[in-house]
């Protein structure tokens, strides 16, 4: 266990890294990424509002898709990347880095603020909902649609659905990860997060991984890392994030 942003988290599990690392590439892992900020937008100016802030092009985001974007600051310095999706239902849903998490929440309320004084219509919700991310090729979509009644083919990259996983109610499946595999991320009432796992690991292609493997993994896979390839000195046309830009 190592502190990580204000959390204990584990840097790995009893297989080691390295066996952790290729575990996930031949089968699937679940990681436990519930120390990643979850923001919930509510209000009919939802999509200006999140447009003042990031560089993506919200308002194109179909129902249900979303996209990695990066909150900058005013000299185009890259303070987050985070994931924003527009749901199906009445709000947008940010996914953010646990390190960035209090300047994150603090940019997002000042600029909510601002914008309410101005007769806007916009509100913030924290989620208190746990994440855990099932990442790997060949094996997560055959571990996963187990559990789901949706099709699990029919949910394209970057694209997320509220739904019922393994009996589990009310869980947001996003079919993301930065891992490099094929992977989703399910945002999971806390309550029932323990007993979800435990359904996944069920299966024995299933091992749980740590923070290593996490981040192994996206370097292989040529993903930027928030404190290490980019910061608010760094600007996206200087990170080769050009295509984040809308």
């Amino acid at each position: 266990m190592v502190p990580f942003a204000g959390w204990s988290l584990p840097l790995h599990y009893g297989q080691g890294h390295l066996q952790s690392h290729l575990h996930t590439r031949r089968h699937c892992s679940l990681f436990d990424v519930s120390h990643m900020l979850q923001t919930l937008v509510y209000g009919r100016d939802r999509i200006r509002f999140m447009e003042s802030l990031v560089v993506g092009d919200i308002a194109e985001l179909k129902p249900g898709q979303g996209t990695l974007t990066l909150l900058t600051n005013e000299k185009g310095g890259i303070t987050d990347d985070l994931i924003v999706t527009n749901t199906s239902e009445d709000h947008l849903y940010v996914v953010s880095n646990a390190a960035c998490a209090d300047k994150d929440l603090a940019i997002l309320r000042d600029r909510a603020a601002q914008l309410q004084a101005t007769g806007s219509d916009v509100h913030l919700e924290v989620s208190d909902n746990a994440l855990l991310a099932l990442q790997g090729s060949p094996s997560m979509a055959r571990v996963l649609q187990a559990g789901l009644s949706d099709d699990l083919a029919k949910l394209s990259f970057m694209n997320s659905i509220s739904t019922t996983v393994f009996g589990v109610p009310g869980c947001r499946v996003t079919r993301c990860g930065y891992t490099g595999e094929d992977g989703v991320e399910i945002s999971v009432p806390a309550a029932q997060a323990v007993e979800l796992a435990e359904q996944l690991l069920g299966v024995p292609d299933v091992w749980l991984a740590g923070l290593a493997a996490r981040d192994s993994l996206r370097l292989e896979a040529g993903l930027c890392l928030y404190g290490n390839d980019i910061d608010e000195t760094v600007t996206p046309a200087e990170a080769g994030l050009v295509w984040t830009l809308g």
